[in-house]
C-alpha cells in the first residue's frame, strides 16, 4: 500500500478523481437547491434606501 499520490497507481488515480467529481457535484446540487425559488416568486419585498448618512472618528490617529 502506497501512502503517497506520486506513486499510486492508475486506479488509485480514478478513484481520487471520482470521488472529487461526485463530491463537485453534491456541492453544486445543493449549492442550487439551497438557492430555492426566490427568482420566480410573485411577492418579490423591495427595499429602499434610507437618507444618506456620514459616519467620522475625531479620536483615530492619521499614521503617514
Amino acid at each position: 500500500m502506497n501512502h503517497s499520490i506520486h506513486s499510486a497507481d492508475r486506479a488509485t488515480h480514478r478513484k481520487i478523481v471520482g470521488l472529487a467529481l461526485a463530491a463537485a457535484i453534491a456541492v453544486a446540487s445543493l449549492a442550487v437547491s439551497a438557492r430555492g425559488n426566490s427568482m420566480n416568486s410573485d411577492s418579490a419585498h423591495v427595499i429602499k434606501a434610507g437618507a444618506p448618512m456620514a459616519f467620522t472618528r475625531a479620536d483615530s490617529s492619521v499614521l503617514r
